[in-house]
């Protein structure tokens, strides 16, 4: 179990590790260049409701950094070339929420390699940044020419949700508004304070950067505070909180009630023939489902084939194939009501269609927050407990952590630009939701042509969650091609008609367009 957060987490890793551009047009004071600047620590001014504890200045040598690998997980490519930067820790609290938040900005330590650019950095699962000595996210703003920034919100760690509850069994609010909004707006108002500090001159643009939480992280500020950033970086964003948590849970019921447990191996059979029936729909044999809200390919028609899993022959049933069909179409009531998306064909199910076992991460959402008991168990779940679950999750919590307002007006007035990409393969985050969202923001703002003007968003055939190659058949945007797009968009006014992707064998370019192409 453990092992499967750790590649949701790794997954979100990449991506941080392509936001790497050159630095830009070096700042410099007075037209000449900046002696290094001293690391030493400054004072802080923090936002209303929020009291400074600490401030304390860590020097790092800056060099060569590679990164430890880990079998099964995607391997983050060295960063070489890094220069000194000064780490200034701020630690923070909110009176009457009993927390401890550490907040860490990276400066680039000689003015000379700041490209006047402040880059936020979002976090994963129930990790809200990273803010460990090999941090991806910050080496990599520091060498992009950056200040970068990550918060923990006080919860400190992504494997669990146990800080959900206090000692007493109720749930610990501070600590989830920490999550759920209130650390990234406090990261962005004392990151730029600090940079401006640092450098006695005013940070020029600020950029925010995430996947996953970090994605939702970025949502929550546009719809929150939307004159925190400039632009916003915002993939695979965990929207709708509740809805996509609880429903990764859906397959539990399914199994349940079906009566069925199938393995991986035959669960892999259902993808790999509705990529074969549905490959071509664009004209293009590939091995991929462009779009996968155009594949009809029922799952009954692999009834009777036979696979071979570890040596074993298997024939696929009817009722594993109406399991699969089920799990597809996404989760709905007892009466037939459809409650939220299920993952799209072509896309893995090794995280949240295990029988028995129900990815780590909605299974603590569901065990500390929405029934605030421990000792819940998922895989019991039935069609009727389940909507139970859905409903007690969206009721106690969609005020709080959905981030799903349409209402964009305050974020596009302010000049704001949003960018995101969603892979059509994401086997954690149904790329509907995402979809979903943009049509509400569309309804509420006036239509597609005048919401692109501030807010983009791209769908990539084939990727998986935040885009690795550990499940991706579709070509991956090109490392730093997502956020030199939202730059030269936000600082140039060029809005990105299109994404350079490559194939995972590196093979093959080309250019994803915008939705709805």
């Amino acid at each position: 179990m453990k092992r499967r957060l750790m590649i949701l987490m790794a997954a979100a890793v990449p991506l941080a590790a392509s936001l790497t551009p050159v630095a830009v047009n070096a700042a410099t004071r007075d037209g000449g260049t900046t002696a290094a600047t001293t690391c030493a620590a400054v004072p802080v001014s923090a936002p209303p409701g929020t009291a400074v504890v600490s401030v304390k200045a860590v020097a790092k040598a800056g060099g060569d950094f590679t990164f430890p690998s880990t079998p099964g997980l995607p391997q983050n490519p060295p960063i070489n070339a890094v220069p000194a930067w000064c780490d200034i820790n701020v630690v923070v609290t909110h009176p009457g929420a009993n927390d401890t938040v550490t907040i860490k900005v990276s400066l680039p330590q000689d003015a000379r390699n700041w490209n006047g650019r402040f880059q936020a950095t979002g976090g994963s699962a129930y990790s809200a940044g990273d803010l460990s000595d090999l941090s991806v996210p910050l080496i990599s703003a520091v060498k992009g020419g950056y200040v970068g920034a990550a918060t923990d919100a006080g919860v400190k760690t992504g494997l669990d949700a146990s800080w959900g509850l206090t000692p007493d069994g109720e749930i610990n609010t501070g600590l989830l508004t920490n999550f759920a909004s209130r650390s990234v707006h406090d990261m962005a108002v004392i990151g730029k304070d600090v940079a401006n500090k640092f450098y006695h001159r005013t940070v020029r643009y600020s950029y925010f950067t995430g996947c996953s939480t970090g994605g939702r992280q970025g949502y929550a500020e546009a719809q929150n505070y939307p004159t925190d950033f400039q632009g916003i970086l915002a993939n695979a964003p965990a929207i709708e909180w509740n809805r996509f948590e609880i429903a990764t849970l859906w397959s539990q019921a399914v199994y349940n009630e079906e009566k069925v447990a199938p393995s991986q191996c035959e669960l892999a059979a259902f993808n790999t023939a509705a990529v074969a029936a549905c490959d071509t729909l664009d004209g293009v044999k590939d091995g991929v489902i462009d779009n996968p809200q155009d594949c009809t390919w029922d799952a009954r028609r692999l009834v009777g084939t036979r696979v071979v899993c570890e040596g074993k022959e298997i024939t696929i049933t009817k009722a594993v194939a109406d399991a699969v069909n089920k799990i597809w179409a996404g989760p709905v009531s007892p009466s037939g009501k459809k409650l939220w998306y299920g993952q799209n064909k072509g896309s893995a199910f090794n995280y949240i269609a295990n029988p028995g076992a129900p990815f780590q991460v909605p299974d603590q959402w569901a065990k500390y927050f929405v029934t605030k008991n421990p000792s819940f168990d998922s895989t019991k779940l039935t069609y009727q407990t389940f909507t139970q679950l859905f409903t007690s999750a969206t009721k106690q919590y969609d005020s709080i952590i959905a981030n799903n307002n349409p209402n964009l007006s305050r974020f596009a007035k302010a000049g704001g630009k949003l960018l995101t990409w969603h892979g059509q393969s994401d086997q954690l985050i149904p790329t509907q939701g995402t979809v979903d969202y943009r049509k509400h923001v569309n309804a509420t703002l006036g239509g597609n042509k005048r919401v692109n003007n501030f807010y983009r968003v791209f769908l990539l055939p084939g990727v998986d969650h935040c885009g690795t190659p550990l499940f991706s058949t579709g070509p991956l945007v090109n490392p730093g091609a997502d956020l030199d797009a939202l730059v030269n968009w936000v600082e140039k006014g060029h809005a990105p008609a299109t994404l350079p992707v490559t194939s995972v064998d590196g093979k093959t370019t080309s250019n994803i367009h915008h939705y709805p192409r």
